[in-house]
């Protein structure tokens, strides 16, 4: 099959291109700037925002993977931009296509809609699918991790400085971004299930405390380590003082401090994937410890 993908060039994208073309199929990709030449991958030069560039994008295929969207953002507006109209603009591309399979990738943070302007965009961009018409599938992954990614990059970092400077406590779950790539493309391969809400994970129940999981981090990187709990009002501080130090590359804004003090970014149960159709390949302790010598590897830590 043909599969359209937006988001193919960051991190969950890369990956879930590499897994998707390994399965036989050929990919036509969403990018703004060139990429190298790939034997099963059509380069489309273009934005969400370019209505050429995304009929070009969905012409002939069977199925459209979304991955596409903004996590962090100085504008709130860039929120809206990425991940309501953008989302918007796929669903029309699509319709005008004829393609019915759209496998939208959100986030658990759309749950709570009031907490951040992040989840609250998710939640906008869940809603017009859901009225699309189309034969959709929502999936809300948790927190993703894996080597080439530059948001939990973070934590191994501290890890290794032997301090980890954490949220309220509160529990999570994570997945890996090869279970999460390999979920999206069973669903863009099939029609069943359909206008289902999906939260996948690594399997574990009740998801991981963020001391357990940073005791995890630290045995990834050889390292013990102590980790503190930071009180919201000082994550709140500390999120001032990222932005005015690191600016453009600062990774904790105001509102992913919001984010980050909720205490419940567990999967419900009741929306994994079913075992018959999916179900989880890394063992999370393995799939730490592999991603840390990857960083190692590429100088990142």
């Amino acid at each position: 099959m043909t599969i359209a993908v937006t988001g193919g060039t960051g991190f969950v994208g890369t990956r879930f291109i590499d897994i998707a073309a390994a399965a036989g199929n050929e990919l036509r990709a969403l990018t703004r700037r060139p990429q190298p030449a790939h034997r099963q991958v059509e380069w489309v030069d273009g934005s969400l925002a370019d209505p050429d560039a995304l009929r070009r994008l969905v012409t002939g295929c069977n199925c459209v993977v979304h991955i596409a969207g903004v996590l962090n953002a100085r504008d709130p507006a860039d929120f809206e931009r990425g991940n309501v109209e953008g989302t918007l603009a796929m669903l029309a591309a699509s319709t005008a296509a004829g393609i019915t399979r759209f496998v939208h990738v959100s986030s658990l943070a759309a749950r709570e809609p009031k907490l951040s302007r992040y989840g609250a965009s998710k939640a906008r961009s869940e809603e017009l699918v859901e009225r699309s018409g189309l034969d959709w599938v929502i999936v809300r992954p948790p927190a993703v991790y894996g080597p080439g990614d530059r948001e939990t990059l973070e934590l191994f970092r501290m890890a290794k400085l032997r301090l980890m400077l954490l949220p309220p406590r509160g529990r999570v779950s994570v997945i890996h971004v090869d279970d999460l790539s390999r979920l999206l493309l069973a669903l863009a391969e099939v029609d069943e299930p359909s206008r289902i809400v999906l939260e996948p994970d690594d399997g574990r129940p009740q998801g991981w405390s963020h001391k357990a999981l940073a005791k995890s981090i630290g045995r990834a990187v050889g390292r013990s380590n102590l980790s503190l709990s930071m009180p919201r009002a000082v994550l709140r501080l500390g999120a001032i003082v990222d932005q005015i130090v690191r600016r453009e590359r600062a990774k904790l804004s105001a509102d992913r401090a919001a984010y980050f003090s909720h205490r419940d970014w567990v999967v419900n149960p009741d929306r994994r994937p079913s075992p018959g159709f999916w179900r989880p390949q890394v063992e999370t302790e393995q799939g730490l410890a592999a991603a840390a010598v990857w960083y190692s590897r590429e100088g990142w830590l």
